[in-house]
């Protein structure tokens, strides 16, 4: 007799369904519900409470006005509807049958056609999930160092292309460390797995943040502030708070990003190993904060603490990788920055001036962003000219970047030049800013 405090399987015949098959594949849950009820008769309010979710959402993803992206729902999902995990592109769940069992319950009632079979077909989910386990057996130092180096390629791609084609595959790194995590393993194995996750959740949230898709974006920096719990790494913990700061800025929402670098700085403060570099890199988000909240005084300390910090940091010093870009030309630009967003023009733009000057070619969304901020502290002091030249080289590193982040910028730019969209100069901006980027629909881009 079935054990009533279990969910039931899904019949069989909905799981071998092409259309099933494919709704997993692509984690389209609004059909993924809307089939099950129709197909297995269980109905809203029931898959709410299988999966641990509130029915005014699971209403809300069925009507397609909602997507479900965040890696713990994705398994509650799995696990409260018995969807197998290699549907979903999860690990093996715990309550899956033995492996060969599943594949012959679970095979297609009819055999394929003859001209949809091949001699040499690829290996399907069910290979997958044995090579992986035996990957899995033989995991070493060695391995972590090749995620950490993956991880570094990621980022500098990040820089020089935007991170949106990289996200599938980061997304697919993130979901395979996760599995892992399930399984025993030494505490040094398991602690950098750990790690590597925590970045990847990491990296997966800039990615969304750099494309204005907030709440993924959040979800993402959540999930990685988690992971860096489970193993009580608080520099990292901080970095991504430092991060989810950065965008509450972003998002006009001042008093939260001030209070998120403040929960930051506490984190870094509490860990023995918190090297300068990461304090000044700190400092500085502090800066932003207070610069958006238009408080002088303490934007000025704080961009006083960043380059005392700085100062105290030797070559020797432990420095995590993922703060290694805060070199001195970042504090430079950054200094530049905070000061341009306190309204201070005159003082950023020598700085923002010369940190450009000195800047690596290759990281264009970088170049662009700070190109960008000198084109504002120009604007700001009148000087029009200068402005829409420096916008329009902002739009030429804008183009080989896909950064909705930078061109939002721009297009923001324009907005601030409507006294001045007579003038000569200003026209030509225009025309290179509508040859470049493209309009966006609600915008006030022409």
């Amino acid at each position: 007799m079935p054990d009533a405090s279990q969910p039931q399987e899904l019949p069989v015949r909905l799981l071998t369904d092409p259309e099933m098959i494919n709704a997993c594949r692509a984690r389209d849950f609004t059909r993924i519900f809307q089939l099950v009820k129709v197909r297995a008769g269980i109905y809203p309010s029931m898959i709410a409470r299988r999966c641990e979710l509130t029915p005014s959402r699971v209403g809300e993803v069925m009507a397609g006005r909602r997507q479900l992206q965040h890696m713990d729902l994705i398994e509650r999902i799995s696990d409260g509807l018995r969807i197998p995990g290699d549907m979903l592109g999860l690990a093996r769940r715990p309550w899956e049958t033995p492996h060969a069992l599943a594949v012959t319950e679970r095979e297609a009632p009819q055999a394929p056609e003859p001209q949809q079979q091949t001699p040499t077909s690829l290996p399907g989910p069910d290979v997958d999930s044995i090579l992986a386990l035996a990957t899995r057996t033989n995991l070493s130092t060695a391995t972590l160092e090749a995620f950490r180096s993956s991880i570094e390629d990621y980022w500098r791609r990040d820089d020089q292309h935007g991170g949106e084609a990289l996200r599938p595959a980061i997304v697919g790194q993130l979901r395979y460390v996760v599995g892992l995590l399930k399984e025993s393993r030494p505490p040094s194995i398991q602690n950098g797995l750990y790690g590597i996750a925590a970045e990847l959740a990491r990296l997966t949230g800039w990615t969304y943040f750099d494309a204005r898709q907030y709440n993924q974006a959040r979800a993402y920096f959540t999930e990685a502030l988690q992971l860096a719990k489970e193993i009580d790494d608080r520099q990292f913990m901080a970095n991504v708070l430092a991060c989810m700061s950065l965008q509450a800025t972003y998002q006009d929402k001042p008093a939260d990003s001030l209070a998120l670098v403040t929960a930051a700085q506490d984190q870094a403060r509490s860990s023995l190993g918190t090297t300068p570099r990461v304090l000044s890199m700190l400092s500085m988000r502090e800066a932003f904060a207070h610069a958006s909240l238009g408080n002088q005084t303490s934007t000025h300390q704080a961009i006083g603490e960043a380059h005392r910090q700085f100062e105290q940091i030797r070559a020797s010093d432990p420095d995590p990788s993922w703060v290694s870009y805060f070199d001195e030309l970042k504090l430079i630009v950054d200094t530049g920055i905070a000061h341009g967003r306190l309204g201070e023009a005159a003082t950023a733009e020598p700085l923002i001036t010369d940190a450009l000057r000195r800047e690596n070619g290759t990281n264009h969304r970088g170049r662009a962003f700070h190109a960008f901020w000198l084109a504002r502290t120009q604007l700001d002091q009148g000087k029009v000219d200068q402005a829409c030249t420096t916008a329009t080289q902002a739009l030429e590193s804008a183009s080989a970047v896909a950064s909705e982040r930078v061109s939002g910028h721009l297009r923001e730019f324009y907005d601030q030049l409507a006294p001045h969209r007579r003038e000569p100069v200003a026209l030509a901006f225009e025309a290179r800013l509508r040859a470049v980027l493209p309009p966006v629909s609600g915008s006030l881009h022409p």
